[in-house]
């Protein structure tokens, strides 16, 4: 740190990021990236037209970027709307799901109005609170990775809630996020869907009876979009604004002119994201039940990773043999999931070469145990 870092800045816990390898050629599956391409009709959309720029020709959308985005993002909100059928007062966008987190509890929650989540969840809720001073409290997930509503209901704080959740890629029924909403009417109840396309249920349809639901998505999962940095919020109306000011206070011009156009095409094409999304969902089951055949214990995921661990060896062990052997996955070391690993869904290719190694490195583990 250097003596200029602001006293109210030297306390910060920054949230760690997955690894993004530069040199040696890893399979990745320690980010919940998507394995295949986004839709094609997101080239179309940045690479329609052309027009001629200082004796140059270029694709016109490369040429405009010369110029700010569209501020309400228009374009990627109407498609937004229209696929979720609501207005288009009900939805915010953002650079990426992470800023929309950040709008909304910079907009909701302070002093007086903590916010409350699981003690197992996305680590950035709690980076956001330490950078915007917002008090938190941890409620631990139950001994089997479930979360227990009961803690969340009337609970006098403002509520997030990952459904399904990562890490462990659970997921709770639309009518527990009813119950959370329903018993806290003077507070805000935040739901980050970014894995929801896996097998979850959206709290979309929960809107219209709930005025203090925020419903929070990503592009990075589903849609192949985790490179255009895309997220995006929908609320009742009031909320939204209520965000928009946050937003208009930092950074108007927030999601470039590309991200809109690509976040729009994407959206668009549901059904080549239903294609993307069964196929990973199909390799997940598969994967699944070839890690518990290797004595492993995988939980139920309703996302595009699981989590598991070994009855053969440390997490750590395990985590370092699939890097030594060029595989990635994320590893936390916190007493409680020390021994678990989150393993991204790659390709299918991907997946049986991760199978493979994990054979070999549980093999391994065998036969030290017999020498």
């Amino acid at each position: 740190m250097s003596r200029f870092l602001s006293k109210a800045s030297e306390s910060l816990l920054p949230y760690t990021p997955g690894e993004q390898p530069q040199g040696r050629k890893f399979i990745k599956l320690n980010t919940n990236e998507c394995p295949y391409p986004p839709s094609p009709k997101v080239a179309e959309a940045i690479l329609a037209g052309y027009e001629e720029n200082s004796s140059k020709i270029m694709p016109r959308e490369l040429a405009n970027l010369r110029l700010y985005s569209d501020p309400e993002e228009r374009v990627l909100i109407e498609a937004i709307a229209d696929h979720y059928g609501v207005g288009t007062n009900q939805v915010i966008a953002g650079n990426g799901s992470d800023e929309i987190l950040g709008f909304a509890f910079r907009a909701f929650c302070d002093q007086n109005a903590p916010l409350q989540f699981a003690d197992l969840t996305y680590g950035f809720y709690p980076a956001l609170c330490g950078l915007y001073g917002i008090p938190f409290k941890v409620v631990p997930l139950e001994e089997d990775f479930t979360l227990n509503i009961e803690p969340y209901k009337n609970c006098g704080n403002n509520v997030i809630i990952a459904n399904p959740n990562a890490p462990t890629g659970m997921n709770l029924p639309l009518s527990a996020i009813e119950e959370v909403a329903a018993s806290n009417p003077d507070r805000v109840v935040m739901v980050d869907e970014a894995y929801v396309d896996f097998g979850g249920e959206s709290c979309v349809s929960l809107l219209p009876k709930y005025e203090n639901l925020v419903i929070i998505q990503t592009f990075s999962k589903s849609r192949s979009l985790a490179g255009a940095r895309v997220g995006f919020a929908i609320a009742n109306p009031e909320l939204i604004a209520d965000m928009n000011r946050i937003k208009y206070s930092f950074n108007p011009y927030n999601v470039n002119r590309l991200s809109i156009l690509a976040g729009a095409a994407a959206m668009r094409d549901w059904d080549y994201t239903k294609e993307c999304t069964g196929r990973i969902c199909k390799t997940r089951e598969k994967t699944t039940e070839a890690l518990r055949a290797l004595g492993f214990t995988v939980l139920d995921s309703k996302t595009n990773f699981i989590f598991a661990k070994s009855g053969d060896m440390p997490g750590k062990v395990y985590f370092d043999g699939l890097r030594e052997a060029g595989i990635l996955v994320r590893r936390w070391d916190s007493e409680r999931i020390k021994d678990y690993v989150r393993i991204s869904i790659g390709s299918e290719e991907e997946m049986e070469t991760f199978v493979e190694e994990t054979k070999k490195l549980v093999e391994a583990a065998r036969s030290a145990v017999v020498r």
